[in-house]
């Protein structure tokens, strides 16, 4: 078997806090369906974005990752896997 490593790649990527804020600017609106909580963030049902992937339909909840791909993708990464791929350039 093979062994392959990552190649590194820096990546744009902003943390959804449940908000429209806080994507803003970051990934245009048509790309996403918000889904808003009235009683944010303690809410059994937060705030979270439904997100059109390559790979189809996926949500990015509270405190999720959104990242920007190399192709200009979106999608969402949760905060332990972003931690353990990722750490900041700038």
């Amino acid at each position: 078997m093979a062994k392959y490593r990552k190649k590194p790649v820096v990546i744009d990527a902003v943390q959804f806090d449940g908000t429209l804020q806080s994507v803003d600017g970051f990934m245009p609106y048509d790309a996403f369906e918000y889904r808003p909580s009235y009683h944010m963030p303690t809410s059994s049902a937060p705030s979270s974005l439904t997100i059109q992937t390559l790979e189809g339909a996926m949500t990015a909840n509270h405190w999720d990752y959104i990242i920007k791909g190399v192709n200009g993708e979106f999608y969402p990464c949760k905060p332990d896997i972003f931690a353990k791929t990722y750490e900041a350039v700038e």
